[in-house]
């Protein structure tokens, strides 16, 4: 069972990342995924859960109006679009899922499959 977290890079503030979460082992389309972020001597952060069930997702505070989280399931990945990017943005991405359907009433809470992540630098 495994995640992966792509498509991350160097981007000026102000700009715009597209990044993608795919699965091997496991039906991704089923299950909750999460985006989460560590920056550099910082803990991790979630940053958004999207459901299954029923694609309700959630944001945290910090970029809500500036990431959409959507889901391809007919192509089996999960997407995250960061717009208005801030330099405080930088940080290792990581997709995960607690192999439920849903998010939890704390929508960061209960992920236990974790995937490689991918550096996103917010930088002029």
């Amino acid at each position: 069972v495994q995640l992966q977290a792509s498509g991350g890079g160097l981007v000026q503030p102000g700009g715009s990342l597209r990044l993608s979460c795919v699965a091997s082992g496991f039906r991704l389309d089923y299950y909750a995924i999460g985006w989460f972020r560590q920056a550099p001597g910082k803990e991790r952060e979630g940053v958004s859960c999207i459901s299954s069930r029923d694609g309700d997702t959630f944001y945290a505070d910090s970029v809500k109006g500036r990431f959409t989280g959507s889901r391809d399931n007919a192509k089996k990945v999960v997407y995250l679009q960061m717009s208005s990017l801030k330099p405080e943005d930088t940080a290792v991405y990581y997709c995960a899922t607690s192999k439920t359907t849903f998010c939890y009433s704390d929508p960061f809470w209960g992920f236990d499959i974790w995937g490689q992540g991918t550096l996103v630098t917010v930088s002029s």
